[in-house]
């Protein structure tokens, strides 16, 4: 109607204003896209097997091998939190950890590469189980099993995740954030804090380090997007 031209022209106006950058570009990486990785998490899952069946010939292995905050701070035996990785009390134990392993461990492989991936979850895995002896000092601590590397792996992908999302030009960003850490902390609270026998503060600590590893290792100048130089398959 010729008597509301002028205002509804003005709300046009205002509507094409507010409207200029909407809606929001996705938060997305133009990374070039790899291949699933499952050949090294499968052999990850066999040297699980080997060391099992090397535990069950010589018992001595187990004391030798699992986590001990008093051999490993008082005795010098640094060793420790390396070789517990591949330890285990039973064999439920053992598949547990070896199925969830190798989807969790494949995804940190697919996304950021094999080599880099398996450096940051051997890091992260080693840092999660020297935390947890050290939070136990000075009483005594002793735990086995490869749950704290996948947790460290899990935590890797939430801090990779959060630091992708800081990245990007989004307006809401800051709250998008929270989007991949609740992600992570529903799923360690769903697996890692329940059940008999569970060690909650090595899942604790290795996602802790795993996810500190995976914001600070998702630079730019470590992991480079397709736009500036392509990705390596490794």
């Amino acid at each position: 109607e010729p008597a509301a031209e002028a205002i509804v022209r003005e709300q046009l106006a205002c509507f094409d204003r507010e409207s200029v950058g909407w809606p929001p570009r996705p938060i997305t990486e133009h990374a070039s896209a790899r291949r699933a990785e499952l050949v090294t998490p499968l052999l990850w899952c066999l040297l699980l097997l080997a060391a099992f069946w090397a535990q069950g010939r010589w018992p001595a292995l187990t004391d030798a091998g699992l986590l001990d905050s008093q051999a490993l701070f008082r005795g010098g035996e640094w060793w420790r939190p390396v070789t517990a990785l591949f330890l285990h009390a039973d064999l439920g134990h053992l598949v547990s950890n070896a199925l969830s392993g190798i989807f969790v461990f494949s995804a940190v492989l697919t996304t950021i590469g094999r080599k880099r991936g398996w450096l940051l979850i051997a890091s992260a895995s080693v840092a999660g189980n020297l935390m947890a002896a050290a939070l136990n000092l000075p009483g005594p601590y002793r735990s086995l099993g490869a749950s704290t590397a996948v947790f460290a792996a899990l935590g890797l992908l939430t801090g990779r995740s959060i630091r992708v999302v800081l990245r990007a030009d989004h307006p809401y960003r800051w709250r998008t954030l929270f989007v991949p850490l609740a992600a992570g902390l529903t799923v360690l609270a769903l697996y890692g804090a329940g059940g008999q026998h569970v060690d909650v503060i090595a899942h604790v600590t290795g996602f802790i380090a795993g996810t500190v590893l995976g914001f600070l290792a998702a630079a730019n100048r470590l992991f480079p997007s397709a736009t500036n130089k392509e990705a390596e398959p490794d």
